[in-house]
């Protein structure tokens, strides 16, 4: 049975109260004005399987005054790349690794990326499994406080404090680790790498600008195929490797550099209101950017990103103590 519950999620980086129903021990919130969707809170990182998708509806259904929304969206995850439902259904593009042996990834990659990897040993990054410790947060601050624009848009951590940032990596801490690269004393990368049944996903992947020519980066990957390795584990996914239309980005090409490879996973999209049927058959349940045409998005994201270095300011940043 499920039960209606406020919890905290984190939107760019702010964390707010948000309204869910808890249905089997998942949270399912939901987002939109217009059209509202639900879906399962953490969904890529949640442990074990979850409960069918007609029992979340059924559930959302009997909450519909504590949760409204219009569809219920349900992806299926590796290794299940075979749709198991009779739903509306469109994919998820996801980037992984899959980990048959450690030599057989690392002779795949290409010549550069093996280049990379062994370049990061020879300028002195050494890499250990960390957890999440008072050196380990004053680290991240000062790498969030690097710089107030990342990848062409405001970065939402600059400027975190101590609290803040502990609280934003706390999440799963009895199956998670951080992989963590040093230069000397210096955090110049790190990893949360999230085990679930069946694959490991990295939560976040962050590494020091000023660093980027010892290629902190490229030897996080090879520690973490390594873990999962180790562990048994047969995926390493680290995110999305297509977002919307986009034909290229440099975050793509880094996957595709490190062995990640596209895999698609259905997604299904269930009506739960009449304006939710009207919108899945018009697709508007998508996100503008997944209608865009590439070049449109590549444009946008060239002027956004030449609009935030014009006009931000930086805040001055926190300093662990």
């Amino acid at each position: 049975m499920g039960y209606a519950e406020t919890i905290q999620i984190s939107t760019n980086g702010v964390w707010r109260d948000t309204a869910s129903v808890n249905v089997d021990g998942a949270s399912v919130v939901a987002t939109g004005s217009w059209i509202r969707i639900a879906r399962i809170h953490d969904e890529e990182w949640l442990d074990g399987p979850l409960a069918e998708p007609a029992h979340f509806v059924d559930e959302l259904q009997r909450h519909a005054a504590t949760l409204a929304a219009d569809i219920f969206t349900y992806g299926q995850r590796l290794p299940e790349t075979t749709p198991r439902y009779d739903y509306p259904m469109e994919c998820d593009s996801v980037a992984a690794i899959h980990i048959r042996s450690f030599d057989e990834w690392w002779t795949t990659l290409p010549q550069e990326t093996r280049k990379n990897a062994r370049r990061a040993q020879k300028r002195g990054v050494t890499l250990s499994i960390r957890p999440l410790d008072d050196d380990l947060v004053a680290g991240i601050v000062e790498l969030n406080n690097e710089a107030p624009i990342r990848q062409g848009r405001r970065f939402p951590h600059y400027g975190k404090s101590v609290e803040q940032v502990r609280k934003d990596h706390a999440a799963f801490p009895d199956r998670s680790e951080f992989i963590c690269a040093h230069q000397g004393d210096e955090l110049a990368g790190f990893a949360k790498v999230v085990y679930c049944r069946g694959f490991a996903t990295v939560l976040q992947l962050m590494s020091r600008a000023s660093k980027a020519d010892a290629r902190p980066a490229n030897a996080i990957i090879v520690r973490a195929v390594e873990r999962c390795h180790e562990r048994g584990v047969p995926y390493l996914v680290y995110g999305k490797y297509r977002y919307g239309r986009q034909a290229s980005t440099t975050l793509m090409e880094f996957k595709a550099r490190n062995g990640f490879e596209e895999v698609l996973l259905p997604r299904y999209y269930i009506p739960l209101t009449a304006k939710g049927a009207v919108s899945l058959r018009l697709k508007l349940h998508r996100r503008t950017t997944e209608l865009m045409p590439a070049s449109a998005l590549d444009l946008a994201r060239r002027i956004r990103g030449a609009w935030y270095r014009a006009t931000s300011a930086p805040a001055s940043p926190v300093h662990p103590r």
